[in-house]
């Protein structure tokens, strides 16, 4: 007898504040513990920057001033890791049991099992991304950790020629994970490093790469989402149907 194949959600949810963001994924941990909606891959943006502070990480990693003066909003992330500026990116988040349909209980191993499947997706357009080696670091920042999440990359992340292309972070509740990170479309030096209070990018840019430096030019927003979702029904083997948050 043939095993069925795991149906997920796909949200394809638009631009939010960075407030409305965060509270999606929250509600969207909760319901899937709670069996209310599946497991849920969310592609999102965001509808002015928006630093996202880590889940205790202290509110010095934050240039208050230069965000205010720029329309930065400034929240803070349910998951752990150091501060990132969300501005041109595409944003994914999953939603989903460990030990249960295509996720392993381990969660480095779901950590590095997620990100593969946004290195296919990367793949697809021809750039030559890969996982960095190395234990993921799942740990959370001290309180007063101020080094923002692109200054270099740890273990299991997708990088090319060793710069960082996407950002991710997790939190574990209830036997469930919340995994979302920034898919680099293009960057902003001055707003990336102003946010955080840094005179310049020069500590950020020689470890990051984006899309539009790697293409000629940057995929359709519809083209990304869609090689996105089907990386992941490929490298999960899942099939999604599509559906909202309300």
């Amino acid at each position: 007898m043939t095993a069925s194949i795991p149906s997920w959600r796909l949200v394809i949810d638009g631009d939010h504040s960075g407030a409305e963001n965060m509270a999606r994924d929250v509600a969207m941990l909760g319901a899937v513990i709670t069996g209310e909606i599946p497991p849920t891959l969310r592609l999102y943006g965001w509808s002015t920057p928006c630093l996202t502070l880590g889940r205790h990480q202290d509110d010095d990693a934050a240039d208050a001033d230069f965000c205010r003066r720029h329309g930065i909003d400034i929240v803070r992330r349910p998951t752990g890791g150091r501060a990132v500026l969300h501005h041109l990116e595409l944003t994914y988040s999953v939603v989903a049991p460990l030990g249960q349909g295509p996720l392993p209980r381990s969660l480095q191993a779901a950590y590095c099992l997620l990100c593969s499947a946004l290195v296919e997706a990367v793949r697809s357009f021809g750039i030559d991304a890969g996982l960095t080696g190395g234990e993921v670091n799942l740990s959370l920042p001290g309180p007063r950790t101020t080094v923002p999440c692109f200054e270099a990359p740890a273990g299991g992340e997708v990088v090319v020629g060793g710069q960082k292309l996407i950002g991710s972070s997790m939190r574990a509740r209830q036997g469930h994970i919340l995994q979302h990170g920034a898919i680099l479309l293009d960057w902003d030096g001055r707003l990336q490093a102003g946010a955080m209070g840094l005179p310049d990018d020069s500590s950020l840019r020689p470890h990051v790469t984006t899309f539009a430096e790697q293409l000629d030019a940057v995929p359709s927003s519809e083209d990304l989402v869609e090689t996105v979702a089907r990386a992941f029904e490929n490298t999960l083997s899942i099939v999604f149907s599509p559906g909202s948050l309300g």
